[in-house]
């Protein structure tokens, strides 16, 4: 959720940038009302956008799942484990978010109670396309919907052009773009970026409203009355005011600009490399790792595809996924590792562990794997049977990408002092590194519940053989600072290959530790 709300922030940023630098000193008003509408919601609908196009003009890196790091109970690391006590306690994100959420709800309604107040209090005047609300002993003016609300003390020489004016805002609805901002307001309160297109979108209200009105006079002489007018002004942001001391200079010199000239438009175009880069960004993203849910253990169902079909039975014992063995499509929707809760990719690590270990059986590479999702929830890790790999080199390594199960990668990255490819000697080694490096006691220095916990962790070695995005996620924040900087003094590797080019290739641990 943090990787998506950063995401909408940064488009919302790139869309102000364009619009302040390209777009905010023209004269196409209404066609800046839509940009500037529209784009905050392209912000929240661009992270979901995956291009397969996109997603296949990247290089693929590939995936290996090392066997879990087990130490002894003086330096160590156990078995499996539960990742309680972290959502056990007090999330205070959340909190504060709902703090945030609840204030500002507050105060919208607040404001809200003011404005039926006054219309409650005030006299009201309808008319053919507007509703007249006379505020006693008040120069305010300002509008909200249908209606126009008028101090009685403004006078009334000056009362026909405020209408006019603020029937403008009335007519095109610039009432509900303040209420969308608003909302946004209230949702997003923390995201700066809403109330800099609060602002941005109440100045072009006010540029159209002006470019209207100031037709039934000369622009010199709306401009003087304008100067001349020196009203309260209502401090609700989601109603359009008249006069508003901050907006009167820009407003002047928008008045006096001459108009734009329709080649000026082609400004927008530039548009179009920016939301390219924005889809390819999103399309090449790694997904944020997903919060984990609890599964259940059920008796596994197997599925055989056979000549007459796929039959299913029960098998004996209870587990977290199903199993599928044939050439065809098992039922459900595939479904990547980052659907699989804690439980499961264990069970799904256990799994490719022992697959690994056939890679030196004949018919090792035939085999493609992969997980489905049934409607009722399940998933079924699916073994589909590739006849056409069956001349492939039995000794090549399996390995991960993103769009399939494994697949065979040339040579895996080696270890220093290791044979070139061993990986057998590579986990051994990472493995007494951690053991050698990790500080065995700072678990039971966390205040963590006694227990067993589940920590996770990711790196990469890039093409040169560096050890780089390192990344872990564990039931403390000390812990996972710890992991990380152990992980990050890991030495220089020999880069992997695949098709006589160096890869980078992503490793990923689980560890199980014991609080005492």
């Amino acid at each position: 959720m943090i990787n998506y709300i950063l995401q909408v922030i940064l488009f919302q940023v790139l869309f102000l940038a364009i619009y302040d630098f390209f777009l905010s000193k023209e004269t196409f008003f209404t066609k800046n009302r839509w940009y500037l509408i529209s784009t905050p919601i392209v912000s929240f609908i661009l992270p979901f956008i995956k291009i397969p196009t996109f997603q296949k003009a990247v290089p693929k890196e590939f995936i290996i799942y090392l066997p879990e790091i087990v130490l002894s109970p003086e330096k160590v690391i156990q078995d499996v484990i539960q990742e309680t006590s972290l959502y056990e306690s007090i999330n205070y994100v959340q909190l504060l978010f709902w703090f945030g959420f609840s204030l500002f709800l507050i105060l919208f309604l607040i404001k809200l109670f003011k404005i039926t107040n006054l219309i409650r209090r005030s006299e009201v005047e309808k008319k053919a396309n507007h509703t007249l609300v006379l505020i006693p002993n008040q120069t305010k003016a300002f509008s909200f919907f249908n209606f126009i609300f008028l101090g009685k003390e403004i006078p009334e020489s000056q009362q026909a052009q405020i209408i006019a004016h603020e029937l403008v805002h009335s007519n095109q609805k610039h009432s509900l773009d303040l209420l969308f901002f608003e909302f946004l307001k209230i949702m997003m309160w923390f995201n700066p970026m809403i109330f800099m297109y609060q602002k941005r979108i109440t100045l072009i209200h006010e540029y159209i409203s002006d470019e209207v009105a100031a037709k039934s006079e000369t622009k010199e002489m709306y401009i003087n009355n304008l100067l001349s007018n020196f009203f309260q002004v209502e401090n609700i942001a989601f109603v359009n005011q008249f006069y508003k001391k901050t907006l009167i200079k820009k407003r002047i010199i928008m008045m006096k600009k001459t108009q734009s000239k329709k080649m000026n438009q082609l400004k927008y175009l530039v548009l179009i490399p920016l939301l390219a880069s924005m889809l390819f960004y999103t399309s090449c993203a790694e997904n944020e790792v997903k919060e984990d849910v609890v599964a259940k253990k059920e008796l596994q169902t197997r599925y055989f595809e056979l000549k007459d079909g796929v039959t299913a039975t029960k098998g004996k014992n209870e587990t977290y996924l199903d199993s599928y063995f044939g050439s065809g499509i098992p039922e459900g929707v595939e479904v990547s590792l980052s659907d699989l809760t804690v439980e499961e990719r264990e069970e799904y690590d256990e799994i490719m562990n022992r697959i690994n270990s056939l890679k030196n059986e004949k018919y090792s590479s035939m085999f493609d794997i992969k997980i489905y999702k049934k409607k009722n929830g399940r998933k079924t890790m699916a073994s589909i049977v590739d006849y056409s790999k069956m001349k492939k080199d039995s000794n090549a390594e399996f390995v991960e990408t993103e769009d399939v199960s494994f697949m065979v990668i040339d040579k895996v990255p080696t270890f220093p002092g290791c044979e070139s490819g061993d990986k057998k000697c590579f986990s051994k080694e990472v493995q007494k590194h951690f053991s050698r490096n990790f500080n065995a006691d700072l678990p039971n220095q966390l205040g963590l519940e006694a227990g067993k916990k589940r920590i996770f962790i990711g790196f990469k070695i890039d093409k040169e053989g560096n050890v780089v995005d390192v990344n872990a996620r564990a039931p403390h924040k000390d812990l996972k600072e710890e992991v990380i900087a152990v992980m990050n003094t890991l030495p220089k590797m020999i880069p992997g290959e695949h098709d006589g080019k160096k890869v980078g290739v992503k490793y990923s641990i689980p560890i199980s530790i014991i609080v005492n």
